[in-house]
Parts: C-alpha cells; structure tokens; sequence
C-alpha cells in the first residue's frame, strides 16, 4: 500500500455573511402563491413577480455577484493563501467572496470527515460553495485504494454538505502532480513515477468524484498540465517541487474564480511579487481550460436557466419553454397578464409591442428571461376552415350569442371593429355568449377549437 506525507498546521477565521433578504421574500412568497391566491390573487402575483424580478437582475449583474464559501484541505490550500487570492481576484472584478477554511497541514478528506472544527464550519452557516482538497498524493494512488481511503469519505462530507443546506454546491479541487512524480510510492505503484503518471491518476480520481456526486470540479490540475507545456517556463513548484510556487498559486486562484464565478479571470489583480507579463498568461490559461469544458467539470450543469421561444400567430403566442433545472415559472406578457405555471399560449387582444418575462426557479435559484415581440393584427385576419361545423345566430345579434360547434370545445374572444379585446371566455354548456354590455357595431369573434383558429364576423343591433 502507497502512503501519504504530512505536513503542518494552519487556517483562518471565517467573516460575516449577510443573506439575500429580498430573493428570500420573493422565494418564500411565490412557494406560497397557491395558498393565498384566493384572497388577493391579482395583488398577490403582481408583488411576488416584482419581487423575483428584483432578484433575477440583481443577481445578473456581472459586476455585483457576493458568493460564501469554504475551504476544507490542506497546506496545497493555505501556501500563497488561495482563498485570499482568489477574494482580491474577485474584488477586481467588482464581486465580493466571503471564505473560511481550515486547512491543516497533509489534512485527508477522512480527517476532515469527523474534524469537530471542519463539521462545525460546515454547519456555520448556507455557504454556496465547500471546497474539498485531498491529500495531494492519495487520489493518485491505486483505484482500489482510493475507493477505500477516498471515495467513501467524499461522498461522506458532500452528505454532511447538503444536509446543513441542499442549495450548497460541493467543489472538488483537483490537486497537481509533484514536478518529478510521487518518488516515494513509485515502487509500490509504478503509474505515479511519473508527473504524467500521477497527473493523470489525480485527474481520473477527482473527476469521478465530481460525476458520481454531482458536484463541481475546479479543474486546477488541468490548468498546470497545460502551463507545464506551454507556459514558457513559468515556475508553478516551490522548491519542494510539490507545494506550488505563488505562480502556482495564483493560476490556481484564476482557475477557481472562472469556476465559482463563472466569470473569466482576464484583467485580474495581479500580486506583488508576480511578472503581470506571467499572470496574464495564467488568467488566460486557466479561463480557456474552464469555458472549454463546462460539462466535463460539472459547472454549470445544475444552474437554473430560464429560456423559452415563441411562435406569434396573428395575436396568438405560442410558448416553448426551454429553460433548465427549474421546477416553478412565473409569466408576465407584457400587456397587464401573468401567470405560473407550464405556460403554452396567450392572447393579445390589442396591437402593439410586448415584453414577455419568465422567471425560472427552484429551491436555490431563479434566472429572469425576456423576449419582446410586435402584434401587428388582433382578431381580424384569421382564416377559417371551410370544413368546420361551425354556426352563429342570431344574426344580427342581441343580447346573446349562440354558437354551435356540435360536440367540441372551444375557447372564443370578441374583438370590436379597432381589434379590442372586449369579451373572453370557454364554451359553456348552454352554448351562447352573454353580449348584452356591447353596443351597436360590427364585431370579430375568434375560436380556438381543436388546435384550429375560426374567425366570423357579427353585427349586434339593440
């Protein structure tokens, strides 16, 4: 059996989280909607939309992300101070991370897994991000012996993870090979004597720990493959040749901040001590290595995206909802409407323009979309199939409407002569429209019946 080197001591204090108050109002109030709609339906929709719609731009705004998370590793963790690099990196860029971390010196995810401090920062409080380091040997080892001494533990605190907040994501960080591989454990296990060796090893461990617990991949590892190949020399090692040098360091902050942020690291804060020539280069390397391959790293994936495309019939809007990862939907039309649910269509009933929103959530997250359409003709233009059973009287009406369709359904609006909506409804037992409020005129009745659209023509006299 291969086994692992140790090293010292070292973490820091965490600092204060303040939550989302308005995002948490909106969630609370729209997961209440059907509770409440009977007393004050309309009011109720209109504040719970505006609500949702606040926390969906703000939460777009590039320049204004606020994330929480931890670190839980080892000295790969605290050398350079990562969590700090990567805070100065985000405040570059104008967001703002909150971390805490406890990273003892050659800590293993075991040792994590019943560390009263490591649980008990876990517990602190709904991070959006714990980040998981292993020992920096151990997931290169046979994969017989990471099952046993890695694996289970992983799957162990990711448990522990979401039950303190199921909205927290787990982040693996996929740790280097040593510049010359693992010397010590080379007899035992030959794969590793090499930095290739033991790079891919590593590589092959984190990443199936991302798939089978659904968590994110901060493919660092990756990064300083490609840097060691291309990076023109650029030093990552301590002298070690382990530990990473700040160079390393930092092209592991840019690769973190692409991957909790989902941002590129281009433009970053550079450090004292570091070529800007140099960083440049590692911003560059770590954000293509990320966006290159979202799915492979797990990023992304689980993120809710509202999408939805449109088909516009004449005033009829056809709805294909697209978006991602969300269980409720909240609609505004535009022209006074909204609704929630799996939305398929909706009927103007007067020309013009309209923004359409749709606000996609789940438990952790919602994401605003809009699309902007023109109404051009409300009511007039349809055309009519010439095989439908399909019957007005009297004509010229009164103050009833009847319709007789034989057995079907239909829905039907009434549209005066300037293509107002004036009247809307479903068939009724009684077959017959209540039109005793409109005055004299030529009017447009429109049916859907059948996925078919009908349109005729009436005169109402008094």
């Amino acid at each position: 059996m291969v086994n692992a080197d140790a090293t010292n001591l070292w973490y820091n204090e965490s600092e204060i989280r303040f939550d989302h108050i308005i995002c948490a109002i909106g969630v609370t109030m729209y997961s209440g909607l059907s509770k409440f709609v009977k007393i004050f339906p309309m009011k109720y929709k209109i504040l719970c939309f505006c609500l949702l719609l606040i926390c969906s731009a703000l939460s777009s705004v590039s320049a204004q992300k606020k994330l929480e998370a931890l670190f839980l590793g080892n000295s790969y963790t605290y050398v350079n101070d990562l969590p700090g690099l990567i805070k100065q990196i985000a405040l570059s860029h104008g967001d703002t991370l909150i971390t805490d971390q406890n990273t003892p010196g050659g800590y293993t995810l075991q040792g994590h897994s019943t560390d009263a401090i490591s649980l008990g920062k876990i517990n602190s409080r709904p991070w959006d991000y714990v980040i998981l380091q292993e020992q920096s040997q151990m997931p290169a080892f046979p994969p017989a012996q990471v099952a046993l001494e890695v694996y289970p533990y992983a799957d162990s605190l990711n448990k522990y993870i979401k039950a303190n907040d199921t909205c927290t994501q787990t982040v693996f960080y996929m740790t280097w090979g040593r510049k010359n591989g693992d010397a010590s454990n080379c007899a035992f296990y030959p794969p590793i004597c090499t930095y290739e060796g033991m790079q891919a090893s590593l590589r092959e461990s984190y990443l199936h720990m991302g798939q089978t617990l659904n968590a994110i991949v901060s493919p660092v590892g990756v990064v300083w493959k490609r840097v060691r190949n291309e990076g023109d020399s650029i030093e990552l090692y301590s002298s070690d040749e382990s530990h990473p040098s700040l160079a390393g360091s930092y092209m592991a902050a840019c690769t973190f901040y692409a991957t909790l942020f989902q941002k590129s690291a281009l433009g970053s804060y550079v450090p004292s001590g570091l070529n800007p020539a140099t960083a440049l280069h590692l911003q560059q390397y770590a954000s293509t290595i990320v966006f290159d391959s979202l799915g492979v790293w797990n990023i992304d994936t689980t993120k809710v995206k509202a999408a939805f495309s449109t088909t516009l019939n004449q005033n009829i809007l056809t709805i294909t909802n697209n978006s991602q990862n969300a269980t409720n939907y909240l609609w505004d039309f535009g022209d006074g409407q909204s609704q929630s649910g799996l939305v398929t269509n909706h009927t103007y009933g007067a020309i013009g323009d309209y923004t359409i929103s749709l606000i996609a959530q789940n438990a952790c997250a919602s994401d605003l979309a809009t699309h902007t359409i023109h109404v051009s003709v409300v009511g007039i233009n349809h055309w009519i199939d010439p095989n439908a059973s399909l019957h007005l009287y009297p004509v010229p009406a009164c103050d009833q409407l009847y319709i007789d369709t034989g057995e079907h359904n239909y829905s039907y609006s009434i549209f005066n002569a300037t293509g107002c909506e004036v009247i809307k409804g479903k068939s009724s037992p009684e077959k017959r429209i209540d039109i005793s409020a409109l005055p004299e005129g030529m009017y447009f009745i429109r049916m859907i019946m059948d996925k078919t659209i009908f349109t005729e023509k009436f005169q109402v006299l008094k």
